[in-house]
């Protein structure tokens, strides 16, 4: 056939009759087959490597493997579960054996842990490899996802609303984590570790718990049927090496100048109550506070979860105790506070007080117990002396209100308020003299106030510092008596800018 028959017949559209015997013609080697719709193109099988890599790969992301079109098949979790079951196997009664030291125990843990994961003989990556070992020495020895929170010292709180959502503090800010657990039955399992390590209990009869760790970081727990969404953990953490006063004159919570004040008010044995709001950083100027005591008295420390960090060698630490499944054997910060008082004390440290001890502690500062020291929860000078009223009230002793006020007033000398401002940062705004009585109110007299008028900068954190009022606290006589020096200096108010009065 000719050429131009040829094309006119494939103009024409196919033909019924028999194609025409191919001819001696040369054939190019680049002519392509033809395509078939799609419906009748023929499956072509995968090739064995293309299936392989179909297959879920831990470098796929380090928690969840997964495969197009399907749900995510979670293998490193799987590992992780395996390889702790082993471990446990392995190591048996070591891991409750009081004797093994804390370091030997996480080395002898790492070494089975590594010929576990190389008897499982799964491809992992050096990454992949140190993530695993790292996470089921967490899971077993440490607090699982928690542990890194708990390791970095920018974090200051760690707060688990529900086993799949942690939140941190840190700098003064909330952030939410990629940290969660792996199910609600390992986050309970957790609490449990935390609590049973400082004889506390939670379980559904005893379903809220307060604990600490080993550094002395409070813990919060609250599980169902009280927490409706999920267990709930809350870590308020401490710093493993305690701050100075120092820090907190570079922090810009205190100043030089009322450092010093401080440090002379504490070494007269004036009775000092430390107030502010939740999370303001009472209990860590309590500590601060502590410091400036004298070596050679005897210190005994009263808390619900031990948490001063005494740096003196002479201190009895008291805790207070839950009653038992039973609901006996409680012992409360009152019980253990009226017992100090025959155990020959220099001092005592309250670490808050939050109820009817209130009264027993001022009893304790007006009958030869000076130089106390206790926080409590109020939002300004005068809240704490509203605030302390009530508390003593909630002894169920029958006392009239000007009553309760007198012990105030002649057993409280000085109140610090610090308080957490809206940039984050802690500060103290308030040191105050208790002076007496004036008919039936209790006086009080500033000594520093935090200078808001300073505004704030680019970044929004307050330019202000503590400043002096100027007025010179009637306790400094006190000072003198005892042969304590503080500079006059340390009242001077600062001088007002030109053009202001």
């Amino acid at each position: 056939m000719k050429l131009s028959e040829r094309l006119s017949a494939a103009e024409a559209g196919p033909q019924t009759h028999p194609a025409p015997p191919p001819t001696s013609a040369p054939v190019a080697t680049t002519a392509r087959p033809p395509r078939l719709s799609p419906h009748l193109e023929p499956a072509r099988p995968e090739p064995s490597r293309l299936a392989a890599a179909a297959a879920p790969s831990f470098a796929e992301h380090p928690d969840t493997a997964r495969t197009k079109g399907q749900q995510p098949v979670d293998a490193f979790a799987a590992l992780k579960e395996r390889a702790a079951t082993a471990l446990f196997e392995r190591m048996g009664t070591r891991f409750n054996d009081s004797a093994v030291k804390e370091d030997e125990l996480r080395a002898t843990a790492r070494d089975e842990l590594t010929r576990i994961i190389d008897a499982e003989q799964v491809p992992l990556s050096t990454e992949e490899r140190t993530r695993l070992v790292r996470d089921v020495a967490d899971d077993v020895l440490g607090y699982g996802p928690l542990q890194r929170l708990l390791d970095d010292p920018a974090v200051t709180e760690i707060m688990v609303n529900r086993m799949d959502q942690i939140y941190v503090e840190r700098k003064g800010q909330l952030t939410l984590t990629d940290s969660r657990f792996s199910s609600e039955d390992h986050l309970r399992k957790v609490i449990e570790r935390i609590v049973s390590k400082v004889g506390r209990r939670i379980d559904e009869s005893s379903p809220l718990v307060d604990a600490r760790l080993e550094d002395g970081s409070r813990v919060n727990a609250v599980i169902p049927p009280l927490a409706v969404g999920g267990s709930s953990l809350t870590i308020r953490k401490f710093s493993k090496v305690p701050l100075t006063v120092r820090n907190l004159i570079d922090f810009g919570t205190l100043t030089p100048e009322m450092a010093e004040l401080l440090n002379a008010c504490v070494r007269a044995k004036l009775n000092i109550i430390v107030s502010g709001g939740t999370g303001t950083g009472k209990t860590t100027l309590l500590n601060v506070l502590s410091s400036f005591l004298p070596h050679d008295e005897r210190i005994v420390t009263i808390e619900d979860a031990v948490e001063l960090q005494i740096q003196q060698e002479h201190v009895v630490r008291l805790e207070s105790r839950p009653p038992n499944t039973e609901g006996k054997g409680e012992v409360t910060i009152r019980d253990l506070l009226r017992n100090s008082l025959r155990m020959r004390p220099d001092r005592i440290v309250v670490g808050e007080v939050r109820g009817g001890e209130s009264l027993d502690m001022l009893q304790a500062m007006n009958t030869g117990h000076d130089g106390s020291l206790s926080t409590v929860h109020s939002n300004s000078p005068r809240d704490a002396v509203a605030r302390l009223e009530t508390l003593v009230l909630m002894a169920g002793m029958d006392l009239p209100l000007r009553a309760i006020r007198e012990q105030i007033a002649s057993a409280v000398n000085l109140i610090v308020q610090i308080s957490r401002l809206r940039d984050g940062t802690r500060r103290i705004t308030h040191v105050t003299e208790v002076q007496g009585m004036e008919g039936d109110i209790v006086t009080l007299q500033d000594a520093f106030v935090f200078d808001y008028s300073a505004g704030v900068d680019a970044h929004g954190r307050f330019l202000g510092k503590p400043v002096a009022t100027g007025i010179r606290p009637r306790f400094i006589d006190r000072f003198e008596d005892m042969g304590i020096y503080v500079s006059p200096n340390v009242f001077a108010a600062p001088l007002a800018p030109a053009g202001k009065a």
